[in-house]
């Protein structure tokens, strides 16, 4: 650690909590000088949040989140948004794992890492997604970044030093120039990350007259680089090209202690487990695309290609010490995975003047992904080396009709996607996986006007949730010498069928809604009595289904917005694997406070949690947490941003459940508990975009 932040960081608190005692002070006294006139300036107060049926939009830019050092951890703060203990993926509450746009471009968590908070406009969770998205979205989080509208330039150049149980700084900056009919983009940050994890699993195998426990621990040692550029070009008034790329390098070492207790029949082992890992995730994401406007015909055509690539390397070399006696090698494991994706995609949208559109458009996407793995033995001495290729083609087509009839808005469309797969060892003669299927996708709204204040909608759609490339390797990860991670190469994807309706009266909305998923995927235990190895690992269940019944009530006095979010779900899982256990309703609720206070201060006080949850298959435990943020802006450019996450404690997550006559009982303990110090300066502007890129429907949100 540099030895003079600990000076540098008392220095900026000093002035920080001098100029709020400042503000705390009386005002100046009324005299000549103050009474003099100076400059009148008329300004919008923007709300922060928005609620159109159903669907929140975040205004970032112009809101104490843009002091936020990450996206990831952006997004886990909004309403209804769940991010994962390990950030690998985001779930919405009732509406399972959302399709992620940035500029009305599908990307994944991989994308999200690259991009800059600072680069963000506005975030808006759609509910409802029409057709032309793609079939896997029951939700939408689309991500709007800001481009410039007039010429001119614009730089932000930012440092966040964040405290957890160790010390984390990311820095960086972004920029943007535009001049006449061309606007670009760029943005580079350099992350040093020291996170910590923590979980333990208590489980039984009464059959086999086992009871363990393990509790694991790691500190890893992260450095990211993370870089970007775009290129928009304006042809006309309404034709353009754009380009973008963006890329995150990462490298992290991460030591793993685990002690064990194993007792399998009269036989008693503690077992400490330490292994010495490394690790690289590479990850570069471009995409091209075209706009073109057939005036003779009122007709919009689009094109767009993408192309993804990720690069993981994974070397662990694991020891084991039984009974306190030494350490001694067990296992040398490395570990890789690749995956490209190119995709290519058409969209035609035709107005009419009765404000009819129709829309028609396709998609083709190829995945090619490799995992190899090559594990040594120390005690058989002996390598077990597999290669183990797979390859994924989908391509689909969709229509839609939208407009108005009196006070009925509408849109009726439909998607068909044919998914052809396949999977193979080197070694084996035929594919292990070889599957071609065709899905029918059918989706209608309709909003009903009561009056200028109210209306109801309805909505119907089936969709699609597809496994995540990585989730289809065949990598796994050692705990201990009887406990294993792994991937799962025979998982499906998910058939979702929903059924949803919404009252909006002005600002606020009531949302009830009724899906039931065929094939969803959760984790499940398997035992090899002959290896005496617990594998735990993602399977399809039988069938999950849900009412979902959500309020969005937000407030406005003075000075004082808040943004409430009630979401009630009875939630019911099965499988004939696993024990049900009950289903009960819990609740999941949200508040954002926000005080705009004079002298540029703007206090945030945040409080989200969920009940106890009883799911059918798995119970989980009532969560709560209480995040403080304090801004002010200084001198127009300057803005310096305290932010308390997770003031009480940490959150620890308990899941109960019985699959495959085995009891368990885990808990994961998040290092969630953090004070950080942004400083951020900006000079320059931008104002609206000028870019209206269309979708593109790739596959950038499975690699990973």
């Amino acid at each position: 650690m540099n030895p003079y932040l600990p000076f540098k960081i008392f220095v900026i608190l000093f002035f920080f909590l001098l100029s709020l005692f400042g503000y705390a002070q009386n005002e100046t006294p009324k005299d000549s000088i103050s009474n003099t006139l100076k400059e009148v300036v008329v300004a919008q107060n923007k709300k922060t949040f928005t609620n159109t049926n159903g669907n929140i939009k975040v205004d970032v830019a112009n809101s104490i989140y843009n002091s936020i050092p990450n996206t990831v951890d952006l997004l886990s703060k909004l309403p209804t948004v769940q991010v994962s203990s390990d950030k690998e993926s985001i779930s919405v509450i009732g509406r399972g794992n959302p399709l992620i746009y940035i500029d009305n471009q599908k990307v994944g968590m991989n994308d999200l890492n690259a991009l800059a908070v600072a680069d963000i406009k506005t975030i808006e969770i759609i509910q409802n997604p029409s057709s032309k998205y793609e079939a896997e979205g029951r939700s939408v989080i689309l991500i709007t970044r800001k481009f410039s509208k007039k010429d001119g330039f614009r730089t932000e150049i930012y440092e966040t030093a964040s405290f957890k149980k160790k010390y984390n700084n990311y820095m960086g900056f972004n920029t943007s120039f535009k001049k006449n009919k061309i606007e670009w983009k760029a943005n580079f940050s350099y992350n040093k990350l020291q996170p910590w994890e923590n979980h333990s699993i208590d489980y039984q195998i009464p059959d086999a007259e086992i009871a363990s426990k393990y509790d694991v621990t790691a500190y890893s040692k992260k450095r990211q680089f993370i870089f970007g550029g775009s290129l928009f070009y304006k042809i006309n008034e309404d034709d353009y090209f754009s380009f973008s790329v963006n890329s995150k390098l990462q490298k992290d070492v991460f030591p793993i202690n685990t002690l064990t207790y194993n007792k399998n029949k009269e036989v008693v082992n503690n077992v400490l487990t330490y292994s010495d890992n490394a690790n690289k995730k590479n990850f570069i994401n471009s995409f091209l695309n075209y706009s073109k406007k057939i005036k003779a015909i009122d007709t919009q055509v689009f094109t767009g290609f993408q192309y993804s690539n990720f690069d993981q390397g994974m070397w662990s070399e694991v020891e084991n010490n039984y009974n306190n006696t030494q350490l001694e090698l067990t296992q040398l494991r490395d570990q890789k995975f690749k995956v490209n994706v190119f995709s290519g995609k058409l969209d035609i949208e035709k107005k009419f003047k009765n404000e009819m559109k129709f829309e028609i458009g396709g998609l083709f996407s190829s995945a090619d992904s490799k995992s190899d793995s090559d594990i040594f033995d120390y005690g058989n001495n002996e390598s077990e080396i597999t290669h183990y290729d797979f390859r994924e083609q989908n391509l689909a087509g969709y229509s839609q009709l939208s407009g108005k009839i009196k006070k009925v808005d509408f849109s009726l469309g439909f998607r068909v996607e044919n998914t052809n797969v396949d999977g193979k060892f080197k070694t084996d003669l035929s594919p292990l996986i070889n599957k071609n299927y065709t899905n029918f996708f059918p989706k209608a709204q309709f909003s009903f006007a009561i009056d200028s204040t109210k209306n109801i909608s309805v909505n119907y759609a089936k969709s699609i949730s597809r496994p995540n490339y990585s989730s289809l390797s065949q990598g796994t990860t050692y705990i201990n010498p009887y406990f294993l991670y792994a991937r799962n190469i025979n998982l499906d994807p998910t058939i979702v069928n929903e059924i949803s309706s919404t009252f909006q009266y002005h600002d606020k909305s009531v949302k009830l809604t009724y899906y039931q998923n065929t094939d969803p995927v959760y984790n499940s235990f398997f035992y090899d009595k002959d290896l005496n190895i617990m594998t735990f690992k993602d399977v399809n269940f039988d069938k999950e289904s849900a009412f979902v019944l959500d309020f969005e009530v937000p407030f406005t006095y003075k000075f004082w917005t808040i943004t409430n979010s009630f979401v009630f779900v009875s939630e019911k899982i099965e499988d004939a694997s696993a024990v049900f256990l009950s289903s009960k309703p819990y609740a999941y609720y949200y508040s954002n406070n926000e005080f705009k206070l004079q002298k540029g201060y703007t206090l945030v006080a945040g409080f989200r949690g969920v009940t106890k949850q009883n799911k059918g298959v798995f119970e989980r435990n009532t969560r709560a947490m209480l995040d403080l943020a304090v801004s002010k802006t200084f001198f127009k450019n300057w803005n310096c941003s305290l932010n308390f996450n997770n003031v009480f404690k940490k959150i620890n997550e308990e899941e109960v459940f019985t699959i495959n006559n085995i009891n368990s009982k885990a808990i994961y303990l998040v290092d969630d508990r953090e004070i950080s110090i942004s400083i951020r300066y900006s000079f320059g502007k931008v104002k609206e975009t000028e870019f209206t890129g269309k979708k593109m429907e790739e596959n950038t949100d499975r690699v990973n």
